[in-house]
């Protein structure tokens, strides 16, 4: 019993952990949100920013989560289904480290469409599928009980874990990111961000991988 609670903390905390890692990152918006402050000349345009891009960034998230919350009522099926997520996580990072350049599909939506740039970037980004190991490991905790369970019952539980994670990671990434905007904005200046851009490009292709690579561990040797 309290080696289940103590898994389900940390993956939660991890939840809450990839949450800031996103929100760190320049290509999940924050720029923007500094940006338009600056150019406005106006505080209120920062939070707005901010809500457009967590309300992209949670859509994104769940749109990945919901279809497998769908399918895990199929329990005989669920190291299966996890083994796979986990190798389509690990192919999103491969493929990010093969080919390193910006979607364009970014470039070409108005700025003004800030919900819609943010879900496109989770997307492109594969943020989404670097929650499914975490989210798919919080749906296992305690499978000895649940797969005795109705398959409705079941499917419920996991439909409202999907949105409970994307909900939790999305606040997380909106108080990293804000944070950091907010601190610019403040006291460091457009200049600042233009002199110490840093780019997470390679270090988020291989976070993939490694979640890729936790998610079939886990799935493998946690029955």
């Amino acid at each position: 019993m309290i080696s289940d609670v103590t898994s389900v903390a940390a993956l939660w905390g991890a939840v809450i952990l990839s949450g800031f890692y996103h929100g760190i990152n320049p290509g999940m918006g924050w720029p923007l949100a500094v940006s338009a402050a600056l150019m406005e000349r106006r505080h209120a345009a920062m939070p707005w920013v901010l809500a457009m891009l967590a309300t992209g960034h949670f859509l994104a998230m769940v749109g990945i989560l919901l279809p497998l919350s769908l399918m895990l009522f199929l329990v005989d099926w669920e190291v299966q289904i996890r083994v796979g997520a986990g190798l389509l996580v690990i192919v999103m990072g491969v493929y990010l480290l093969v080919n390193r350049r910006h979607p364009k599909i970014l470039a070409r939506v108005h700025p003004a469409r800030l919900a819609l740039w943010s879900f496109l970037a989770a997307m492109a980004h594969g943020a989404g599928l670097m929650l499914v190991p975490i989210y798919l490991g919080i749906c296992a905790i305690g499978d000895e009980e649940t797969g005795h369970l109705a398959a409705r019952t079941l499917m419920g539980s996991n439909i409202m874990t999907a949105f409970g994670v994307a909900a939790i990671h999305t606040l997380a990434m909106t108080f990293a990111g804000g944070l950091i905007a907010i601190t610019i904005y403040i006291w460091l200046g457009l200049k600042f961000l233009s002199k110490t851009w840093f780019n997470l490009d390679l270090v988020w292709a291989i976070s993939l991988i490694v979640v890729g690579v936790f998610g079939i561990h886990s799935a493998r040797f946690s029955h």
